[in-house]
C-alpha cells in the first residue's frame, strides 16, 4: 500500500511525458542489470563518473546491446574513490556532460525492473539526477542481489553469519571474475549472479 502510494506521488511528479512508461508495468520477464562508478560514496553529494548496463532477455545477457557510458566530472574525485575505479578526471576530461547520458539510461532501462548488488546506492544517486531532469525519482523497481544470495544460502543455524562481499557471493556460486570496479564489467558478473541465482528452486519470482 505505502510502495503503491509513493509510486503514484512520484508519477504525479513527473515533468516529461516522454517518460511516462518507465511507470507502466512490465509483461515479461526482462530485467536491466546496472552499476555505477562515482565520485564518492555519498549518494546525496557525489556524481556518476561512469555507467555500464546490460539487458537479460530469456536467460541471456545481451553482450551487443550493452550500455557504457562515461561522464565528465562536476566535482573532485575522492582518492579512496580513484583508488577502486582507477577513474581521475584527467581521464574523464573529454568524457560527456552527465544529462545526454542520464536521457540515453531512461530510453535503455525503459520499465524493466534494475537489478544489481547493492542497487540501493545507485538507484538512489541516479534518482538526484532523474528528479532535476524529469521531475521524479527513478520509478523502476529494483531487484537486490546480496538479498537473493541471502534468503538462499543455507544457514547451519540462524545465528551462522552470512558473508555478502561480491566476490565472496561470486566464489560461492562458482561464477568467472571479470576486471571489478569498471561499470560495465561489474554490470556484467552482477548479471551472471541474477541468472545463477533465478536458476534455484529458492528463486521463484524474484522481484519481492
Amino acid at each position: 500500500m505505502i510502495r503503491s502510494l509513493r509510486r503514484s506521488l512520484n508519477r504525479r511528479r513527473l515533468r516529461d511525458e516522454h517518460y511516462a512508461h518507465l511507470f507502466e508495468p512490465r509483461e515479461d520477464d526482462e530485467v536491466v542489470v546496472l552499476d555505477t562508478e562515482t565520485t564518492g560514496l555519498n549518494p546525496k553529494k557525489d556524481t556518476i563518473l561512469s555507467i555500464g548496463a546490460v539487458i537479460i532477455r530469456d536467460g541471456r545477457v545481451l553482450m551487443s546491446e550493452a550500455f557504457e557510458r562515461f561522464i565528465r566530472p562536476t566535482k573532485a574525485i575522492s582518492e579512496t574513490s580513484i583508488k577502486i575505479h582507477h577513474l581521475r578526471a584527467c581521464d574523464l576530461a573529454d568524457a560527456e556532460a552527465p544529462d545526454p547520458v542520464i536521457r540515453d539510461l531512461l530510453d535503455f532501462i525503459s520499465n524493466r525492473p534494475i537489478v544489481g548488488y547493492y542497487i540501493g546506492f545507485d538507484h538512489a544517486i541516479l534518482s538526484r539526477y532523474t528528479r532535476r531532469l524529469i521531475g521524479c525519482a527513478l520509478p523502476n523497481p529494483t531487484v537486490e542481489l546480496s538479498s537473493m544470495y541471502y534468503r538462499r544460502y543455507r544457514k547451519e543455524s540462524s545465528y551462522a553469519f552470512v558473508d555478502l562481499k561480491f566476490d565472496t557471493i561470486m566464489d560461492a556460486l562458482s561464477l568467472p571474475q571479470l576486471g571489478k570496479h569498471d561499470a560495465l564489467n561489474d554490470a556484467i558478473m552482477s548479471a551472471l549472479i541474477y541468472l545463477k541465482l533465478q536458476t534455484m528452486p529458492e528463486y521463484k519470482g524474484a522481484y519481492g
